[in-house]
């Protein structure tokens, strides 16, 4: 009920009347006023006034189980969804929901984590109420081969989501790092259970950077975040959801080839990478070229000097800006 009456007061014109609250959810009205007062709690402001009813007339940066369900505006994704105002990590949740049998499209969301992780075990920091935290589940239909691909839909899903939700224009950095201003603003990691020659589940975890002020000294200056950038807060439930409707669409026409092959040229327009010099640093050694762009695979192409091409396996080596990260 909560989560319904925040939605009605966010698309009301005017006033909300108590008795037309009750009449809906059949309740009384010392029950409405309750969940009023608990809404307040949470930072929304709301006036109330007599024989009138309540309007909401201001929000905070609010992250609850009820803003995140008056939000969402996506088919699938969240149809299932865990609020935590504090976590261990959200892929460890998720993966633990995914293991009792939790449906796909499965969201988790907490307002801090004690023991984000990136790539390669490196330690995420997650405090509360400047980032988003938040982990899908996947059952895709796909072979175990082909999962290494969803990170990369889901680095286009958080750059669609940020320019709708901000107006700024974010970037790729291949794979699948959001960019704004040559910094970082995203973090992505993908696990995987397989059984055999098939896809148990996918745990899509998403960390982005939104009201973040200052970052520790050795990634100060290689991040910033959606406030750095725009000069102003950022309301993170817009982001969490505009991200959502946009890994929905992504994902949805990934599903339609089992590859890159729909969204390349999406991929490629936004690859902040393309047509650059890069330093490809592989465990056997590592070479400069020019990146073209990444291929159905998903995998990034690069001209080396001699003008043959590599094909670049996401996972395998990194890549980097001559010059700098991008």
């Amino acid at each position: 009920m909560k989560s319904e009456i925040l939605k009605m007061l966010k698309t009301s014109s005017g006033y909300l009347s108590g008795q037309q609250l009750c009449e809906k959810f059949g309740v009384s009205r010392t029950a409405v006023w309750k969940v009023i007062r608990q809404l307040e709690e949470e930072g929304y402001k709301i006036e109330a006034v007599r024989n009138k009813g309540y309007r909401l007339t201001g929000e905070a940066d609010v992250i609850t189980q009820a803003e995140l369900q008056s939000m969402l505006q996506t088919r699938w994704i969240g149809n299932r969804l865990e609020y935590f105002d504090e976590t261990d990590s959200t892929n460890i949740r998720a993966r633990k929901l995914a293991e009792e049998g939790a449906p796909h499209g499965t969201l988790v969301v907490a307002d801090s984590q004690r023991t984000g992780k990136g790539r390669r075990g490196r330690a995420w920091i997650s405090p509360r109420g400047v980032g988003i935290w938040m982990s899908l589940v996947l059952r895709p239909p796909i072979c175990p081969a082909g999962a290494s691909m969803l990170t990369l839909v889901a680095g286009m899903a958080v750059v669609k989501g940020v320019r709708k939700s901000t107006g700024l224009k974010a970037m790729i950095k291949w794979p699948n790092d959001a960019i704004l201003s040559g910094k970082k603003i995203c973090g992505i990691l993908t696990e995987m259970s397989t059984e055999e020659d098939r896809i148990r589940y996918v745990i899509t975890g998403i960390g982005i950077n939104v009201n973040v002020s200052s970052f520790p000294e050795e990634i100060a200056e290689k991040a910033t975040s959606l406030k750095e950038e725009l000069g102003e807060a950022v309301k993170r439930s817009l982001v969490i959801a505009a991200v959502a409707e946009a890994f929905e669409e992504f994902y949805d026409s990934f599903l339609k080839t089992h590859d890159m092959s729909c969204l390349m040229e999406d991929y490629n327009k936004a690859l902040v990478n393309r047509n650059r010099q890069v330093t490809v640093l592989d465990s056997r050694g590592q070479y400069q070229g020019r990146a073209l762009g990444i291929d159905p695979e998903g995998s990034l192409l690069v001209q080396r000097r001699d003008g043959t091409v590599e094909s670049v396996i996401s996972g395998e080596v990194s890549v980097r800006g001559i010059y700098g990260y991008v």
